[in-house]
């Protein structure tokens, strides 16, 4: 059975050293139990030394990570998934993504999440999953390993993204999506339909963005450096918003992609 994907979790994408300590210390301290990093942070060692001394058990934990773009191959996949362990200090990842397809399809998607889940098989990942596919590219990770076996399809979605031929493909198919960069990199403090809805709520613009995400049954994973703002994320969970507000929200999408790199980003749908 799949393992349930705490709603929110914590980012720790460009989070360095004592920085990414501290955040998932403070983190974990606060009430977070999903921590989500990638081999390509090169922070996995610093979020396995915070796990280790945070004092709350392995299993209350929930972790993910990333296989990065060099380690697709069929003979790197699971040696550098057993480097994130041993980075992690874990026995087991409880998700494990392909972070991003392979460029241009250089490496059929068949090829590297037939692996993977090889990799599920033999106990390394509790559960397997995506990030960053088309749904082109979700169509052949189902053809290879089943729907059933994708517990999450990671994408960049905020008010001003919000990704939407992805997310019905993915519901589609009956694919949890995760909802990364849900804050926009802080842009949605800045907006004035986002502020004047958070006021009704005696909340602040992030909590407004992320209970918008989470009332629509996505995982969300924020970041912050600061506890006060740590604490205040975790709390979207309490915020219900009206069907006119959830509305007032949608109407902000502008396809404003914030993760898009050259020579790494497919054509997105």
């Amino acid at each position: 059975m799949t393992h349930h994907i705490p709603a929110i979790g914590l980012g720790t994408f460009r989070l360095q050293g004592q920085v990414v300590i501290d955040s998932v210390r403070n983190g974990i301290d606060a009430g977070y139990r999903h921590i989500d990093t990638a081999q390509i942070y090169g922070n996995e060692a610093e979020v396995g030394q915070a796990m280790a001394e945070s004092g709350v058990a392995r299993d209350a934990l929930f972790v993910t990570t990333k296989i990065w773009i060099e380690n697709l191959g069929r003979d790197k996949l699971i040696p550098s998934l057993k480097e994130s362990l041993r980075k992690l200090r874990l026995e087991q990842l409880d998700l494990t993504l392909i972070h991003w397809p392979s460029p241009k399809d250089v490496l059929p998607v068949a090829e590297y999440m037939a692996v993977l889940a090889e990799a599920k098989a033999t106990g390394l990942t509790r559960q397997i999953g995506v990030s960053n596919f088309t749904n082109a590219q979700l169509q052949q990770a189902i053809n290879t390993v089943g729907a059933a076996e994708i517990a999450t399809q990671q994408v960049e979605i905020h008010p001003f993204l919000q990704n939407r031929k992805v997310v019905e493909f993915a519901r589609n198919q009956g694919i949890h999506v995760t909802a990364y960069m849900p804050l926009a990199y802080g842009k949605v403090m800045h907006d004035p339909v986002i502020a004047r809805i958070a006021e009704q709520h005696h909340a602040n613009p992030a909590q407004i963005a992320l209970a918008w995400s989470l009332q629509q049954g996505f995982a969300v994973i924020p970041s912050s450096t600061k506890r006060a703002n740590l604490e205040a994320n975790l709390q979207a969970k309490d915020i219900v918003l009206s069907a006119d507000e959830m509305a007032q929200i949608a109407a902000l999408e502008r396809n404003e992609r914030l993760a898009n790199p050259d020579g790494l980003a497919p054509v997105w749908d």
